[in-house]
């Protein structure tokens, strides 16, 4: 019973993690159709962003409870600078290329965003545990759980929600939609697909560096993060499907409980537990559970 009750918590735990990390990748791939390579560097800036500034806020002695703002904050940040200079600087240029030359390019800006946290931060890890150690821990059937693990839960659920009612419910999510069904029509009637296409980025790339944000707290920040996140990523967008909001969340909570099950009942077998899960999907449905029709152009 125990047992089943961790790989329930764990697993959730994990899977919204999972979720809050790839869902800008999912994001970019649907409107833009750029495989964003370079989302694990966006991943590792804002989890750097964040131990950095959490690390400043709290040498001054002041309440802790602020540093949980100093998180969305650091993510905003780097989503709002890195965002706009490597769409405006870098991206524009390639629309209409190859997708091929599309992932060499974001691979490339990956290496360089690599590069870039060890000239800022240096090559030493960095600690910010104190929004984690603050909430504390709380029992759930005589086991011990990170509250702030269970914050993190919540927090994907909206962020979830506010995606689904942005993009279902609103005027702009529904221009966007249009923008995603096809690009030449959306600029004969008049949508500004460029500016969409800004917005768009901007947005993921603030995800990707929630994702970073929010994790920050609990591991060491060290260089190689990001590599590690773009893998776990990547196999939770393709068993989802590629540019589905909705199939990152089925994917997510299929790594998470993936991954859950083979810690708890056979730890060698957990990162080949993410690996069998995505071939088996991908052996019955190639394109993903819920993957985007595309449109056939004659």
């Amino acid at each position: 019973m125990l047992t089943a009750v961790a790989i329930a918590v764990d697993g959730l735990g994990f899977a919204a993690w999972l979720f809050l990390s790839s869902v800008g990748l999912t994001l970019i791939y649907g409107v833009m159709r750029i495989l964003n390579i370079a989302h694990g560097g966006f991943y590792a800036l804002g989890a750097y962003s964040s131990a950095w500034a959490i690390g400043l806020y709290t040498q001054t002695g002041s309440t802790i409870a602020l540093t949980y703002l100093i998180i969305p904050l650091a993510a905003l940040a780097v989503g709002v600078i890195a965002g706009l200079l490597i769409e405006r600087g870098i991206l524009r240029f390639m629309y209409g290329r190859d997708e091929v030359l599309m992932v060499l390019v974001t691979y490339a800006i990956f290496l360089i965003l690599e590069d870039v946290t060890k000239l800022i931060w240096g090559t030493g890890s960095m600690v910010a545990y104190q929004p984690a150690y603050f909430l504390g821990t709380i029992e759930i059937f005589g086991i011990p759980y990170t509250i702030y693990k269970l914050c993190l839960v919540g927090l994907a659920i909206v962020v979830g929600a506010v995606l689904w009612w942005g993009l279902n419910r609103t005027r702009i999510g529904k221009l966007l939609l249009v923008v995603i069904e096809d690009r030449e029509i959306s600029r004969a009637l008049g949508i500004n697909v460029t500016l969409f296409f800004t917005v768009t980025f901007v947005i993921g790339v603030t995800l990707g560096a929630l994702g970073g944000a929010v994790t920050a707290p609990q591991i060491s920040v060290v260089p190689g993060i990001g590599a590690e996140i773009i893998v776990m990523a990547f196999a939770v967008i393709v068993i989802g499907g590629m540019g589905s909001i909705g199939g990152a969340i089925i994917g997510a909570i299929f790594v998470g409980f993936a991954r859950a099950l083979s810690v708890h009942l056979y730890p060698p077998a957990e990162l080949f537990s993410i690996y069998l899960v995505m071939a088996v999907v991908l052996a019955f449905k190639p394109y993903g559970l819920f993957s985007l029709a595309e449109g056939r152009k004659i």
